[in-house]
């Protein structure tokens, strides 16, 4: 009976999680899914301690008290420009976590099943890869380590220690009672493989990298669902696996990047430094005064946020600019890259936190054949998005990546902190175009200073 309570539990809990899912795939329902699948989550670890004979339910507890205790105050008190690094550290739980069930499992000599093992070992090397990847992404992200770092070889490297990671795999597979030192020893290089990988990747990549090692969450949990026989986390790690490799997918190609190229040729400072053809011109300086006057007589101004918007916070100070300057009859529209930012949905997130209406929020496919007709572009903090070498110099790295065709607005209006290339390096031409003018400071401080010009103008 209790089994079977259990079963239908799963059951029931699987369902709403694909719901959650779906709700998840509109800013409007999005969240409503995430309480969703929150109390689907909830339930599912209530109903497993039902299990017949389940031992070491005071750890299990503890566990859990510390673990909720410790993402409760980190999700109250993480700042929104600090959400990417969050989001990457808390999908590496997720692999971490998938990897050490492998590793109990392998200790514990229960695991007899060839194919039992070979999902285990698939779990464990794409857990630990996901859980070391993600540190790494963290890291970055933090500012505790450089943006990027690559060997010697890199690619060699790669291959070589996937070939030996993977061979050591297939020994656990084949061996009936593994010996501890081949079980360490596997998971050591797993983990390494793992930060590896995502040593060398800069910030422009980051949003692809992050979304790729969720799938690889996903995917580490389904398989050690298998293992433990659990239905629950099996379709919970299909649902994730699937939604980030399609997700992934999705952002390689608005970066026009397969993803092999995303991890064997990222596009870092390191890679992106001295290429390209030189660029002409000069960057033209711009006041406040000025910002705020070209666009108080504007017919309609778009505002393209990158991630200089998040650093600052300023997107708070950007929506109460926008709105004084529709009081003042111009037509202001949010265009948004889906690779801008950090991670996956970066900008929609912040932009959602300071109340911008969804219908003014407009993607690339959407709004870029606007531009011509648009009076001045406003540009807070975003490069590599916004490059127009990207359509026109084939030595760029960035060459065919699709990006929001700001220049060919009317004017165009850089909110920009100093005069040195943006995170991955590469140097925007966009800049140094006649019609293009650069708002230097702080974000935050900028639009603080057009607000009050944008006020005195209205006076």
């Amino acid at each position: 009976m209790a089994n079977w309570f259990i079963q239908a539990s799963y059951f029931v809990v699987a369902v709403v999680f694909i719901l959650g899912l779906k709700a998840m795939s509109s800013p409007v329902t999005a969240r409503k899914g995430i309480v969703w699948a929150g109390y689907a989550m909830v339930a599912a670890t209530v109903v497993t301690f039902f299990t017949p004979g389940l031992g070491n339910v005071g750890l299990m507890v503890l566990a859990i008290v510390a673990g909720g205790a410790v993402a409760w105050w980190s999700g109250k008190t993480v700042k929104m420009t600090d959400m990417p690094q969050m989001v990457a550290i808390y999908n590496g739980m997720g692999g971490g976590a998938a990897a050490a069930i492998a590793a109990l499992e392998f200790a514990r000599g229960e695991i007899h099943d060839p194919v039992v093992a070979t999902l285990a070992v698939l779990g464990a090397l794409i857990g630990s890869v996901a859980f070391s990847g993600s540190c790494i992404a963290y890291a970055k992200l933090q500012g505790i380590m450089k943006n990027a770092f690559r060997l010697p070889q890199q690619n060699m490297v790669n291959i070589g220690l996937a070939a030996l990671t993977a061979l050591l795999g297939l020994a656990i597979v084949v061996s009936d009672q593994p010996s501890s030192t081949l079980i360490v020893l596997f998971f050591v290089l797993a983990l390494a493989l793992g930060a590896i990988l995502t040593s060398p990747i800069g910030g422009a990549d980051m949003p692809v990298v992050i979304s790729l090692l969720n799938a690889f969450t996903g995917l580490a949990v389904g398989f050690e669902g298998y293992v433990l026989g659990n239905p629950a986390l099996i379709v919970a790690g299909i649902v994730v696996g699937a939604s980030g490799t399609l997700l992934t997918q999705l952002m390689a190609k608005a970066m026009n990047r397969p993803i092999t190229n995303v991890i064997f040729t990222p596009i870092s400072g390191a890679a992106a430094g001295g290429e390209g053809e030189a660029i002409e011109g000069t960057m033209k300086e711009f006041s406040a005064l000025d910002a705020a006057s070209v666009m108080r007589y504007a017919s309609k101004v778009a505002i393209v946020p990158g991630y200089g918007m998040a650093v600052a916070g300023a997107q708070h100070k950007v929506w109460e600019m926008a709105q004084l300057l529709e009081e003042a009859g111009v037509e202001v529209v949010f265009a948004i890259h889906p690779v801008a930012g950090r991670m996956p949905g970066h900008m929609n997130v912040l932009l959602a936190e300071a109340g911008v209406p969804y219908d003014k929020i407009f993607d690339l496919e959407e709004i870029n054949a606007d531009f011509p007709q648009i009076d001045v572009a406003l540009v807070i903090g975003a490069n590599d998005v916004v490059n127009p070498v990207a359509r026109t110099d084939k030595t760029s790295p960035i060459y065919g990546m699709p990006i929001l065709n700001v220049d060919m607005a009317q004017n165009v209006i850089v909110v920009k902190r100093g005069k040195g290339a943006g995170y991955s390096g590469i140097e925007n031409a966009l800049f140094y175009k006649d019609n293009c003018r650069m708002l230097y400071g702080s974000a935050q401080d900028a639009i603080g200073q057009v607000i009050t010009h944008v006020k005195a103008l209205e006076s």
